[in-house]
């Protein structure tokens, strides 16, 4: 089956769209990746939904206006990737959304929203849509997040000693072998927020840690931020920009003295560094298999690897998934286990009570026409490499 995964993680910059050929064989899932397409939000989209996030006040007509703008966001780039990536044969869109609200409070979830009503993108691609993944972990129990745990056990399967898979996106998440997983802290949201504050909106992001690299870790608001009472939460855990918010760095400056733009930047990034590696060495682990738009920013792998000087650091790339691409196709491999029947979260990784078939169904220009019900969900996942000139045969 071929099926294109959607993602805009948290920080809300592109859409990507991860289109993959996908099987189930004996007893694994074989991901074949066929391509990635990123589609960024048009003008004023992002700064809108931006404006919207938490702490900010909106409206139910600003979300009802969000819903459709992402909407139609998604759709275009599904639409583009069936065209580019699969000729026009993709058989399945499954699409996350763009996460604005995870109602968390003292470690339990009570809900989560994700915008990008499915309807446009069925209605532009002609084909069903699996959505809402998160709310039925919740509703068992679980944190419903991070959702990527599944795919990542059935990945790192088979694999020698203890590794771990490291998500270094606007939030970071980590996931072992045995489905302990859990939201380490900020990942690149609070380096983004403020290489944005600091340029007055001329950067998105410290581009390739320059403005990092220029600075000078400042040990005392470091200590400050590391007293966060999130890092020393047990696993299962989760959270997000509702508490790792744009300005919530500023507090921690109080009676600290004008501190230069870089020190700021660099001790945001020491930060994620050694939030991320306490984490990596809690959990045990043999080697790291890093993967998100962390991977672009030297600065921050260097003190990632300072901190962890026993362990080998690999981007997932090494392992056949481009580590830009790697959550669109996770989400791609979570529609197909739901097209097909199959439970796709792990009970370990969220605190749900058992696992759960996710999402909901939007069905395609032709009716809901799915595939035969699995007999057994699969033990592992295996990549295997696309090669070009042609597509796979359709089964």
């Amino acid at each position: 089956m071929r099926v294109i995964g959607l993602m805009s993680g948290t920080s809300h910059d592109a859409i990507d769209a991860a289109a993959a050929d996908l099987s189930l064989t004996g007893d694994s899932l074989v991901l074949t990746p066929l391509g990635l397409v990123s589609e960024g939000y048009e003008d004023g989209l992002r700064e809108t939904l931006a404006a919207a996030l938490p702490p900010a006040a909106t409206t139910m007509a600003e979300v009802c206006r969000l819903d459709t703008r992402i909407g139609q966001a998604f759709a275009a780039a599904a639409l583009r990737a069936d065209r580019e990536l699969c000729d026009g044969r993709a058989e399945l869109v499954a699409s996350h959304g763009q996460t604005c609200y995870h109602w968390a409070v003292d470690g339990q979830v009570h809900g989560t929203l994700q915008l990008g009503q499915p309807a446009w993108i069925a209605e532009a691609t002609g084909l069903p849509v699996v959505a809402d993944f998160r709310p039925r972990d919740i509703a068992a129990g679980g944190q419903g997040a991070p959702l990527v745990s599944l795919f990542d056990v059935l990945w790192l399967r088979g694999r020698p000693g203890r590794p771990v898979a490291l998500n270094l996106g606007g939030i970071a998440n980590l996931t072992a072998p045995d489905g302990t997983a859990f939201d380490t802290g900020p990942g690149c949201a609070l380096i983004d927020a403020a290489a944005r504050e600091f340029s007055g909106g001329r950067l998105a992001y410290d581009v390739e840690g320059a403005l990092a690299a220029r600075g000078t870790v400042h040990e005392a608001l470091l200590r400050r931020l590391l007293g966060e009472p999130y890092y020393a939460l047990s696993a299962p855990k989760t959270t997000g920009k509702e508490l790792f918010q744009p300005g919530y760095w500023q507090g921690a400056l109080a009676g600290l003295g004008p501190l230069a733009a870089e020190d700021v930047i660099a001790t945001l990034t020491a930060l994620t560094a050694r939030t991320v590696a306490d984490a990596v060495d809690a959990v045990g682990a043999s080697e790291v298999i890093v993967s998100g738009g962390g991977t672009r920013n030297p600065v921050l792998m260097a003190m990632l690897a300072e901190h962890l000087p026993n362990l080998a650091l690999r981007q997932s790339d090494e392992l056949g998934l481009p580590s830009d691409a790697k959550e669109a196709y996770a989400f791609a491999v979570l529609g197909f286990l739901t097209a097909h029947g199959l439970p796709s979260t792990h009970p370990r990784s969220t605190g749900a009570r058992h696992p759960s078939v996710l999402g909901s169904i939007t069905p395609g220009r032709k009716g809901l026409r799915l595939p035969p019900p699995a007999q057994r969900s699969p033990d592992r996942l295996v990549v295997e490499t696309f090669r070009r000139g042609g597509m796979p045969p359709l089964p």
